[in-house]
């Protein structure tokens, strides 16, 4: 792949919006380009610092009240109601528009508290997808090899905010292989990787409040995301496991102290 054509993909990369073929063949060019590796490191910081919530603004205070002095004053003079309605009408539309485009162009306060927690659990489960497929076609899935919990669990240390639980289930068909530290938005969070067959399986291991379904399945280009617990964590498991396995290493996961 050439640079040309590279550059036209980063952004539908980053909105895990590319079939599985083109976002390796993609990857693989990054790897080895740095200019364009550059790139989609400004555009992932680009997107991460849109969700500051320091970016929402309502509508001040002073706005309203012009609006309101406008109502006043058109009804106060005698027109008629409908050129009152219209002069109202077009306040109204300023007022959307300083909500929809001042400073930083976009407004959650036209969305209501469901809207925006499904809002952010759509844009978790992107960026989890995203990473177990960029685990995949990494030299190596796992940023400390091992099966041994007393060597993974203390990695953790001093890299995120407390060690998650760890378990081998070796005896049960799902050995563990390693771990590393990954990203969701813009925090970093441990991932537990274990493998069942050809299958790799990842659990990222949330933070406490994460806007995650629990109970529910979401699929993306053959591959599965379930929340589940990790213990009393809250986690995510993405592989491309089939539902009954899945399922089963979920419940070993809850089982865990």
């Amino acid at each position: 792949m050439e640079c040309k054509t590279a550059s036209t993909l980063l952004e539908a990369y980053l909105d895990n919006e590319l079939d599985r073929a083109d976002m390796r063949e993609l990857e693989a060019h990054v790897d080895g380009c740095i200019d364009c590796r550059a790139t989609l490191t400004r555009l992932d910081e680009l997107r991460l610092a849109l969700r500051d919530k320091s970016l929402r603004y309502p509508a001040p205070r002073q706005l309203r009240d012009r609006i309101e002095a406008a109502d006043a004053a058109e009804a106060s003079s005698g027109q008629s109601h409908r050129v009152a309605r219209r002069a109202s009408r077009a306040w109204r539309i300023a007022a959307a528009c300083v909500l929809m485009f001042g400073a930083g162009g976009v407004s959650v306060h036209l969305w209501n508290s469901g809207q925006v927690a499904a809002g952010e659990r759509a844009q978790i489960s992107r960026d989890l997808f995203a990473s177990h497929w960029r685990a995949l076609a990494a030299t190596s899935p796992v940023d400390v090899a091992s099966t041994d919990r007393h060597t993974v669990k203390p990695w953790f240390a001093g890299k995120i905010p407390g060690s998650p639980p760890v378990q081998d289930f070796a005896e049960q068909g799902f050995p563990l292989i390693g771990g590393r530290i990954d990203y969701v938005g813009s925090q970093r969070v441990a991932v537990l990787v274990y493998r069942h067959g050809q299958h790799l399986i990842d659990v990222f291991v949330l933070p406490e409040g994460a806007p995650t379904a629990t109970g529910k399945s979401t699929q993306m280009q053959g591959y599965t995301l379930d929340s589940v617990n990790l213990g009393n964590q809250p986690a995510a498991i993405v592989s491309d496991l089939d539902q009954q396995e899945l399922r089963r290493f979920g419940q070993l996961l809850a089982a865990m102290k």
